[in-house]
C-alpha cells in the first residue's frame, strides 16, 4: 500500500438535513433553520485545521414539495441555487412523507406527517477515480457506515491511502454524541460553527445574486 500523501486532497460530502437537525432547537446549538455556510465550514474550519486541501464540496438534501410546505420549498430552492453559484455541487431530491404516531403520557396517541429523506448518500465514484484522499462527511447517519466500509475496500484494492472522516456539531446538550461508525470523528463546537454562519435570507427570491 502506498504511503500517506504529503498533500491530502479532500472532498466534503454534506448531508444537509442531517447537519440541520443536529444544530436545531433542543439539540446541539438551538438553531431553527439551516444557517450554515458549508464551504466556509468545510474549508476554513475543518480542512484547514486538519492540514487538508479542500477540492470540492458536494451537498445533498431533500426538498419538500411546494404543495406540502411552500415555505421550506422556497427556502431550499433559493439556498441551493446560491450555493451552486458559489461552486458547490448540489444534489436534491423530494422529501417523502409518512405518518408517525407517538403515544402521549395521558394514554392518547398523536399522529403527524414527517418528511423523510431517502436515497441521499455519498457518491463514492470519485474514490475509484482517485480524485480525493480524504472523504469528509458532514453527517451522523449510521447508514453511511456501509459507504465508509466500501471506501476502505477501494483503498485496499488500489493499495493506497484514503481517510474517511465524519464531522458533526457537538455540545453537552446534543442527544447524539457519535460520528459515523468506521470513520474518524471530528466534532464541531458552537464557537467554531458560529464562525461559519450564512446570514442571507433565502426566503426571499434571487438571494445571493
Amino acid at each position: 500500500m502506498s504511503g500517506e500523501p504529503p498533500v491530502k486532497r479532500a472532498v466534503a460530502f454534506v448531508d444537509g438535513q442531517n447537519l440541520f437537525h443536529a444544530t436545531r432547537e433542543r439539540e446541539a446549538f438551538g438553531y431553527t433553520y439551516p444557517n450554515y455556510d458549508v464551504t466556509v465550514l468545510a474549508e476554513q474550519e475543518v480542512c484547514a485545521r486538519q492540514g487538508w486541501k479542500l477540492t470540492q464540496v458536494r451537498f445533498f438534501t431533500g426538498i419538500p414539495d411546494v404543495g406540502d410546505n411552500p415555505r421550506w420549498h422556497s427556502f431550499w430552492t433559493n439556498k441551493l441555487a446560491a450555493m451552486g453559484r458559489r461552486g458547490v455541487v448540489v444534489y436534491s431530491r423530494p422529501l417523502r412523507y409518512r405518518i408517525r404516531r407517538v403515544n402521549l403520557p395521558d394514554g392518547t396517541q398523536h399522529s403527524f406527517l414527517t418528511g423523510e429523506e431517502k436515497g441521499i448518500d455519498v457518491r463514492i465514484a470519485l474514490a475509484h477515480r482517485r480524485e480525493y484522499d480524504v472523504a469528509l462527511v458532514f453527517s451522523q447517519d449510521q447508514d453511511l457506515s456501509e459507504v465508509a466500509e466500501e471506501i476502505r475496500a477501494i483503498a485496499r484494492e488500489q493499495r493506497r491511502w484514503i481517510k474517511i472522516a465524519s464531522a458533526f456539531p457537538h455540545s453537552p446538550a446534543a442527544r447524539n454524541h457519535r460520528g459515523i461508525n468506521k470513520t474518524d470523528w471530528i466534532s464541531i463546537d458552537r464557537a467554531l460553527y458560529d464562525q461559519c454562519l450564512d446570514m442571507r435570507d433565502y426566503r426571499r427570491k434571487r438571494q445571493g445574486m
